[in-house]
């Protein structure tokens, strides 16, 4: 199946484990840009698609399953960042994606994009994070208090209010609904509960040893303004983690992609590139 939602991205689905996994692409002979999101998806990548395609890449935004786009409905088992690691490297094998890939994260969608490289599930020849939960930074507030509490009816206005704060001043009616649409299915509901139920920081923690030995190249992308995933822990991140660089960008919150896609879409490209 495939879908055109904007002027050269198409939304495709691929079959992964029987389930429809939905994502965005642009249709590119190029390297390969795996493209992976956390508490929101896959549209948060959408402002920078078409940069990275005019840049020779090949992007792909992949829905985790049970959220987005994509079937399928996440448990507390299957929404582990493990277990969602794994899921992308059977997502990659079903596009197929062979050989050297470049991966980007964000949110907890990092965590998973650290897990692939420090665990080489992938081959993985770039790294890039943009406003990822890092160390114990995670799961935010507005994420943690849905692990012991609340139900999937208070998704809805929750994700709102979490979606408003992020895009900052890129906040219109038409995007905040645009990025909450997911959520007005009760099956995305669910597995959004399950995310945030899997939450754990520990994820993460345990990676810092095998992420110091690593040599990839590594790139930090930073909306300054971020209350949740906090720059602070980016600057550490660089500083810990060898050959990492960061990229700030001023006056952005936790979608810095709506906030200053040309920045960050050159950034990412000239890294990917390089």
């Amino acid at each position: 199946m495939t879908a055109t939602t904007e002027t050269t991205v198409l939304r495709k689905t691929v079959q992964v484990d029987g389930i429809s996994a939905s994502y965005l692409t642009v249709e590119k002979d190029g390297p390969v840009v795996l493209l992976l999101h956390g508490t929101y998806w896959s549209r948060v990548w959408l402002p920078v698609l078409g940069g990275l395609a005019e840049e020779g890449l090949r992007p792909v935004a992949v829905d985790l399953p049970g959220l987005g786009r994509s079937g399928g409905e996440l448990t507390l088992e299957t929404a582990t960042v493990p277990a969602l690691a794994d899921w992308v490297t059977r997502f990659a094998a079903a596009l197929p994606i062979s050989g050297p890939v470049a991966v980007a994260g964000h949110d907890i969608g990092g965590a998973i994009a650290q897990h692939l490289l420090a665990h080489d599930l992938l081959e993985i020849t770039r790294f890039a994070l943009v406003n990822s939960v890092l160390y114990d930074s995670w799961p935010a507030p507005h994420v943690g208090r849905f692990r012991d509490a609340g139900t999937a009816d208070d998704v809805l206005a929750a994700r709102r209010q979490a979606v408003t704060r992020s895009l900052a001043g890129a906040a219109t009616e038409r995007l905040i609904a645009d990025y909450t649409d997911p959520w007005t299915d009760a099956r995305v509901r669910r597995s959004w509960l399950a995310l945030a139920g899997a939450a754990d920081n520990r994820f993460t923690r345990d990676l810092v040893p095998a992420l110091r030995r690593s040599t990839t190249p590594k790139l930090l992308v930073w909306g300054e303004d971020d209350t949740d995933e906090r720059v602070e822990y980016a600057e550490r991140f660089a500083s810990e983690i060898p050959h990492t660089t960061l990229v700030r960008v001023p006056g952005a919150n936790h979608i810095p992609t709506e906030n200053a896609p040309g920045l960050i879409a050159r950034s990412l490209a000239d890294f990917f590139t390089a």
